[in-house]
């Protein structure tokens, strides 16, 4: 099935059923958006460099928790 027959069997489906499928879709999406971020964001992961930065920053006090109100003044 090509493409093109795929979206007219979307087209031809009830409103009820297309918007199943909408949600199906959606989470398809976002299931693979987090097995992307996981990789990235694991050991030797792409983003896993800036894991790092974040972590040194810590460490070295150069950071603001995020809880904390920027116009505060300690």
């Amino acid at each position: 099935m090509n493409l093109d027959a795929i979206k007219e069997a979307i087209a031809d489906l009830p409103a009820h059923e297309r918007m199943a499928l909408a949600m199906w879709l959606t989470e398809q999406q976002m299931d693979a958006w987090d097995k992307q971020m996981q990789q990235d964001f694991s050991a030797g992961g792409r983003g896993m460099h800036l894991v790092e930065k974040v972590r040194g920053d810590i460490r070295a006090g150069k950071f603001k928790p995020m809880d904390e109100d920027p116009g505060s003044q300690q």
